[in-house]
């Protein structure tokens, strides 16, 4: 199985002023996976400690911060020599030894010759506890859940993956195979874990027995840790999404939850989640202008999980109604094929998403992105059926530069709008380059 975030921490080793590194990321999306790989290929040894299956691990760092100190015992406790640039030390579930976080500023300050990397699936959780990380001390890298290109690979379609870095005239060669594996990956998903099964298996009761696993996890640590009545509410947020995404307007209604909700009782429950990494909020503009944040509005909102798996477990369809044909594209209204281009987008490190619609609603543009100084739309189609009203009624309005829709069409460039097929949603930074 290979990960593109690999590529990073090769760079980051390099990096002259390297810091320690912190991955941050939700349960089971691979960072433990990804740092041991990384360990094995690029270093002679890796020491790693998990806080939590070992937490006789932690007194290490009750004492004085001093680095040397602290590598002195990890030798003396896994047996192993730790020599700078040749050896990688591992902090794994490091957000249940807070003094772990705060000793990776002296790491940086008086070791950086060490290389560190420092990982947890709540240190998200972590932050709502008080724990301070060393901001300024250390570096971040996110890690998503698989892109469509890694779960080719995954699948053996080397090939195919490698082809969606050439030319459109070449890649649409191959849509009727693009567009198997982009059902395939819808309904699969991207949680490392649900893909190896499902390459191995291509059994869907497996399958969809890990997603559901791995959701009930996340409720589970939530239950561990948040208060109690913010955890019984992100578990009502986590089980309305598909109820949420399969309206007309896709707006976040408290509503669809119980009436006589008040948003400001789910406050706290949206930071956990989005702090943890589960959830993607998408906000409202009206004004599309740079910078998008600056016009969002907070109250309104689209609500998806970081997964089309997990969504396509929590919808609970049958995944053999799924993967026959292509309604799994048209699945919550096409919700399911926006949640796979969102997923898409945040893998290849687009930020500031939103979404546009006029104050009545009434012309709605899926997703804004921003280019340099450029504000693009883009309309996702779930099927063949491509008539762009509200891209174009918005087009007429702002006059974008370049306005994109994603659909099962294969790439075509017309003189106002691209078309994008959906199996090729990674390249839009690519035709960004080009036409901006």
């Amino acid at each position: 199985m290979y990960r593109e975030a690999i590529e990073i921490l090769k760079k980051w080793r390099v990096e002259k002023n390297r810091q320690p590194l912190i991955i941050r990321g939700a349960r089971q999306v691979g960072k433990t996976w990804l740092v041991e790989e990384f360990g094995k290929k690029d270093f002679k040894d890796l020491v790693k400690i998990n806080f939590e299956k070992t937490p006789s691990m932690i007194q290490i760092f009750e004492g004085d911060l001093d680095p040397k100190r602290i590598i002195r015992l990890i030798e003396i406790s896994s047996g192993k020599k730790i020599t700078s640039n040749d050896t990688l030390l591992f902090f794994d579930e490091i957000q249940e030894a807070p003094r772990a976080l705060t000793a990776l500023k002296y790491f940086a300050e008086e070791a950086p010759e060490y290389p560190l990397i420092a990982a947890g699936s709540l240190l998200g959780i972590a932050e709502h506890e008080g724990i301070s990380f060393p901001v300024g001390k250390v570096n971040f890298m996110n890690l998503y859940p698989m892109s469509f290109k890694e779960f080719l690979l995954a699948s053996g379609e080397e090939g195919l993956a490698e082809l969606l870095s050439d030319d459109f005239s070449l890649i649409d060669s191959f849509y009727e195979r693009y567009t198997e594996k982009l059902r395939e990956y819808m309904l699969v998903g991207g949680m490392p874990a649900v893909v190896k099964n499902w390459v191995e298996n291509h059994k869907t009761d497996l399958m969809r027995k890990i997603q559901e696993d791995i959701i009930e996890s996340y409720l589970s640590d939530l239950s561990k840790h948040a208060p109690a009545e913010t955890a019984v509410r992100c578990r009502q947020i986590i089980m309305s999404v598909p109820s949420q995404l399969a309206k007309e307007n896709k707006k976040f209604m408290y509503s669809t939850m119980r009436n006589g909700l008040k948003s400001k009782e789910y406050e706290a429950s949206f930071a956990w989640l989005e702090s943890c990494r589960i959830i993607n909020v998408i906000h409202r503009v009206t004004t599309p202008n740079i910078p998008l944040s600056a016009y969002e509005e907070k109250h309104i909102f689209k609500l998806f999980i970081h997964d089309t798996g997990l969504l396509s477990a929590l919808s609970r369809i049958d995944p053999q109604i799924m993967i026959a044909g292509d309604s799994v594209f048209d699945m919550f209204k096409g919700s399911l094929t926006e949640q796979y281009v969102l997923q898409e987008l945040i893998a290849s490190s687009w930020a500031g998403i939103t979404y546009y619609s006029n104050e009545r609603s009434t012309a709605e543009i899926d997703f804004l992105i921003e280019y340099g100084k450029n504000i693009v739309p883009l309309e996702v189609k779930s099927g063949i059926n491509t008539k762009a009203k509200s891209l174009r009624a918005y087009h007429d309005k702002y006059q974008p530069h370049l306005s994109l829709r994603a659909s099962l069409l294969p790439y075509k460039k017309q003189d106002w709008l691209i078309n994008i097929p959906l199996y090729g949603v990674s390249k839009i930074r690519e035709i960004c380059k080009k036409e901006l």
